[in-house]
């Protein structure tokens, strides 16, 4: 395996930090504000938000451009935030707060391959 160059570096500083930021979010014992359904819009928005983000930016930071291996990673981690959430009191890890993150997932990777097929390819595979 081709070790990562140091230019690389750099970029990866900006997902782990979201990482770091969603982990602290999520050993929060709640986040509610009280709002009723608003509440309930406005974190899950967030959530959508949050990984779609976390998304573009491991894309960013896998060269060269790997939307797979972004994609696999952002999942895995919004897997593991839900079960982290389960030791929280006061909070849940559920699948469907899984599929609302994998949600942004999906906008973002929709957002990357339209943008994609806009530019040039300037040789090698996307994907």
């Amino acid at each position: 395996m081709k070790r990562p160059s140091r230019r690389r570096w750099p970029r990866l500083l900006p997902p782990l930090a979201l990482m770091a930021l969603l982990f602290a979010l999520s050993h929060q014992p709640s986040l509610g504000t009280g709002l009723g359904v608003w509440d309930l819009v406005l974190r899950k928005g967030a959530h959508v938000t949050a990984y779609a983000l976390l998304c573009l930016l491991w894309y960013r930071a896998l060269e060269p451009r790997r939307l797979v291996a972004a994609v696999l990673v952002t999942l895995a981690y919004a897997a593991t935030d839900e079960y982290h959430q389960t030791f929280i009191e006061g909070r849940s890890g559920t699948p469907v707060d899984w599929l609302i993150d994998a949600a942004g997932v999906g906008i973002a990777a929709a957002l990357i391959l339209v943008h994609q097929r806009r530019r040039p390819r300037r040789g090698g595979a996307f994907v």
